[in-house]
């Protein structure tokens, strides 16, 4: 009952309540790894999650979800430390996990550039340290400042912590001006062990393995608990810079060496797969003799100049990818399942295990995906090959491999209890009583509850107050429930008339256990606060299915105003004129997120709950791309035909960089055809409407201001 195989089998349905569960597990997943430094599941076990989510998301990529994990890095920073935002973005790297993906990415980077398969191109591997990252900022040769990585976005401020780290040169030499290197902080095993030792001499806390100790010795109030730890940092690349610090990533790297920092000795030139591959099983073999944890190899394209061609995804460099190793297995026992119910009704099966340790973290619960899965079965009902029914009392071996929650891979029918029965999925909802249905092709059971299931109106209201919808400080998860349980709140809109629906709402807030008068005040202040509200956030905090953060942003740029948006949406409700045309015409919207989108504005009820909560708001438009000097800002620009200097998707790339919008077809709204040979019924189809039309010569002859 393999990953792979399922994924393989996965219906349309199938694959959207898949993508659903792995964006709620990563994201919980990121949150105890990143700001409570206490995983909840092993490295393994995370890549598993992130490379099948991914792995869905290429078969079905208009199911991608706005707050698709492919989109996100980190977590948030903690409130216990000041925040950094940094100037260049700390974004992660995308993984694969099979020999056979290394020559698809080498393929990847020659097809994006347009390099033939005979043509050089050299490659850096070093290894991938277990750490956590840290930026350090020098100005005028002296370390300013050092931030964590967080979201990605911003960090927290640890400067004195970094200070007292002796791998750390607090001034530079011949450094240029402003140098920001980046790097990672790791502990290693034999200061690790002592570390343990020590704590336990003491009655402290001891941990769990030596990322832990890294990150929580680096992320103390008191600079001189972290000089009391023995951390390490290998520097790895660089941020904001006044000037180059060389042509290639190898040579940077000799750079930063020279500078004072430690790069790691594992580093090397590679000119191909084949050598990008034996360098990382030769790492592998020495991985249990190096001192401390890696767990991959990274490669990175060597020439600065392809590397700036190739940009970045949302959240990855298109020039660098993670190899990592293969996940950890353990067997357990499976005690018993439960049922849980996320906002859109779906019922997702959760293994309670008996605790088992997984790749230095203990693993206690585990995704069991849909009934299918639990029976063996695939989409037609028929027996997946390998596949055992899952019963409460087996012996089951659980992966961790690369997200958040484990999986179980396997189950050892030769231990399984003489009075263990199949497991019978439940057709009502476990909350509300509602009917579960599953509709034909869907892999999914869902409760028909609606609203009225307290389980999806109480995780819809988490949505919404969540980090990245409205972040109403002081109202989580625990206070949601609590509001809703009382009956204080029961959809967003009741958020904003809290206190003046209850005119001694301080007074009795402020009485209840956990509250008192100074947070009772600030969560009313905090609330007043979020009253003015982007207009991608607010369309991301409705939680409409498909319509992630991506989408959402996406989206906001495409209409500017929440209003003009509302009235396409309203106008396009029978699937068919040109605003939907031009709903579909969005490029990176597909039918599906259209189909989405309409239907939730076309209903009475949901429309109701959202005109009620605008009613209360002031929406902010959505800002156009702020691009200095760029002649194509804001413009809706079609690319058709063959490009000879770029690939299409380097030349899509290019101009949303430069804040242009990039549609799949022309329409009266096209502002710019570029065409190339071969661009047929597009070019025909501009010249009807009168859209201006160049060739690509004249177009990196705009964009490059000659």
């Amino acid at each position: 009952m393999t990953a792979e195989t399922e994924i393989e089998k996965l219906t349309r349905e199938q694959a959207k309540a898949e993508l659903a569960r792995l964006a709620t597990e990563i994201s919980r997943a990121n949150a105890a790894y990143h700001v409570e430094d206490a995983p909840e599941i092993s490295d393994a076990e995370y890549d598993a999650l992130k490379r099948r989510n991914a792995a869905i998301e290429a078969r079905f990529p208009d199911l991608k979800r706005p707050d698709s994990p492919s989109e996100q890095v980190g977590a948030a920073p903690a409130d216990s430390f000041a925040k950094v935002r940094h100037e260049v973005a700390m974004l992660s790297l995308n993984n694969v996990f099979e020999d056979e993906e290394i020559a698809d990415f080498t393929k990847r980077v020659r097809r994006y550039l347009g390099i033939e398969s005979h043509a050089p191109l050299v490659f850096v591997a070093e290894p991938k340290i277990d750490g956590l990252s840290l930026s350090l900022r020098y100005e005028s040769g002296r370390l300013v400042q050092a931030a964590t990585r967080g979201d990605g976005a911003t960090g927290e401020n640890v400067t004195a912590n970094a200070r007292t780290i002796d791998d750390i040169p607090r001034d530079l030499t011949d450094a240029p001006d402003l140098l920001e290197v980046r790097g990672e902080v790791y502990m290693s095993h034999e200061d690790f062990k002592a570390l343990n030792a020590r704590q336990t001499a003491r009655g402290g806390k001891t941990f769990a393995n030596p990322r832990n100790a890294a990150a929580g010795s680096l992320r103390q109030l008191d600079a001189e608990i972290t000089r009391a730890r023995p951390l390490r940092f290998f520097a790895y690349g660089w941020g904001a810079l006044s000037d180059p610090l060389a042509e290639t990533q190898w040579d940077a790297i000799k750079r930063l060496e020279t500078l004072g920092f430690q790069v790691n000795p594992l580093t090397v030139l590679c000119a191909g797969p084949e050598e990008m591959l034996a360098q990382y099983h030769k790492i592998e073999e020495q991985r249990a003799t190096l001192g401390y944890d890696i767990d991959g190899v990274v490669y990175k394209v060597n020439d600065l100049a392809l590397q700036a061609r190739l940009g970045y995804r949302s959240t990855t460099p298109r020039w660098a990818t993670a190899h990592k190793f293969p996940a950890e297995l353990a067997w357990t026992r499976l005690e018993s399942i439960d049922i849980q119910v996320g906002r859109t009704g779906a019922l997702s099966p959760v293994a309670r295990l008996h605790p088992v340790t997984v790749g230095g973290v203990v693993v206690s619960n585990a995704t069991l995906h849909n009934e299918d899965y639990i029976a063996g079965l695939d989409s037609k009902g028929e027996q997946i090959r390998g596949g055992k029914d899952i019963r409460v009392g087996d012996w089951v071996q659980v992966y961790r491999a690369g997200d958040v929650i484990p999986k179980v891979a396997d189950v050892d029918l030769s231990k399984r209890p003489a009075d263990a029965i199949p497991y019978a999925f439940p057709t009502t909802c476990p909350r509300c009583g509602s009917e579960a249905l599953r509709e034909e092709g869907d892999a999914v059971r869902r409760c028909t509850g609606g609203l009225i299931c307290p389980a999806q109106a109480v995780e819809k209201l988490k949505h919404f107050v969540s980090r990245k919808a409205f972040d109403v400080e002081g109202l989580g998860a625990k206070q949601i429930e609590q509001f809703y349980e009382d009956g204080w709140i029961r959809e967003p809109s009741d958020i904003f008339t809290l206190e003046e629906r209850y005119s001694s709402g301080l007074q009795q807030l402020k009485n209840r256990e956990g509250w008192g008068e100074k947070s009772a005040e600030n969560l009313f202040l905090a609330i007043r606060d979020k009253r003015r509200i982007p207009f991608a956030r607010l369309l991301f905090s409705l939680g409409i299915r498909h319509v992630g953060e991506a989408a959402s942003n996406l989206i906001a740029r495409s209409y500017g105003n929440w209003f003009d948006f509302v009235a396409a949406m309203d106008a396009a409700s029978d699937f068919e004129g040109p605003e939907w045309d031009a709903l579909l015409n969005i490029d990176g919207v597909g039918e599906v997120v259209a189909r989405s989108l309409v239907t939730t504005f076309a209903q009475e009820r949901e429309r109701a709950s959202i005109d009620a909560l605008v009613a209360h708001l002031e929406i902010e438009d959505a800002e156009a791309p702020r691009v200095d000097d760029s002649p194509v800002a804001g413009k809706t620009i079609v690319f058709s035909g063959t490009l000879d200097k770029m690939t299409r998707a380097e030349a899509k790339a290019r101009a949303e960089a430069l804040g242009a919008k990039v549609a799949g077809s022309v329409s009266a709204k096209t502002d710019l055809l570029v065409a190339g040979p071969g661009a047929g019924s597009k070019a025909k189809k501009a010249s009807e409407l009168g859209v201006k039309m160049i060739d690509e010569d004249d177009w990196l002859r705009l964009v490059e201001g000659k």
